[in-house]
């Protein structure tokens, strides 16, 4: 059965209508997360280590679709103002990833974009709110393309890191691949989620002391 998807994924990988693919996953995961993009440019990289497909047009490929994304992203977050993030539903993950957006956007603009791209549904939620809070379009291209290249660089080159450790069992190294992948993703949720934590202030608790003050006022 593994020898069977090898030769399958050899194939797949060795034609060139893998850069379309590359191009277009990269691109409809921008507006629909769904789209498992960084496990398809992680592969190409392993296989890039044996010498097909090309490790350089790997990267371009995917750092373009996901500059196209997250324009798509943008101009549908513009063009329906506040609407989209107005109708998620409070308490799910995506209203949670929307404020979160907002409030970093206000902090850090545009270089946020760049580390929620390193976010499962981040990048979905800035960019949409980018386009609703009429974000200037030209620093949204410039922020959006070092995410996009910065994000095609490291998935080839942790894919191809995969691949040259494992050179007689690609599979292995793709599984190495998204292991790396999937522990710096933890890793920047992490200490995403101690940052914010730091900066809610605690809530403050009356003492019986407190009280007791306020009953003799």
């Amino acid at each position: 059965m593994s020898d069977a998807i090898l030769h399958f994924t050899e194939e797949l990988m060795s034609s060139w209508w893998i850069y379309l693919a590359l191009f277009g996953f990269a691109a409809l995961d921008g507006f629909f997360p769904a789209i498992p993009s960084e496990t398809l440019v992680i592969t190409a990289g392993v296989f890039a280590a044996t010498g097909e497909p090309n490790l350089y047009v790997v990267i371009a490929m995917a750092a373009a679709g996901a500059f196209l994304g997250d324009h798509v992203s943008y101009g549908l977050g513009r063009g329906a103002g506040g609407r989209l993030l107005d109708r998620l539903e409070p308490g799910t993950k995506r209203h949670k990833m929307a404020g979160w957006a907002r409030n970093a956007l206000e902090e850090r603009g545009g270089l946020v974009l760049i580390v929620a791209r390193y976010i499962p549904g981040g990048r979905t939620a800035v960019t949409l709110t980018m386009g609703a809070v009429r974000y200037p379009l030209r620093n949204f291209s410039f922020f959006a393309a070092l995410a996009a290249v910065s994000w095609g660089l490291y998935c080839s080159l942790v894919g191809y890191l995969g691949g040259k450790a494992f050179e007689d069992n690609p599979l292995k190294g793709v599984a190495l691949g998204i292991g790396l992948a999937l522990t710096v993703t933890l890793l920047v949720e992490v200490i995403r989620h101690q940052r914010t934590k730091r900066r809610t202030p605690e809530p403050q608790v009356e003492t019986d002391t407190d009280l007791i003050k306020a009953g003799e006022r």
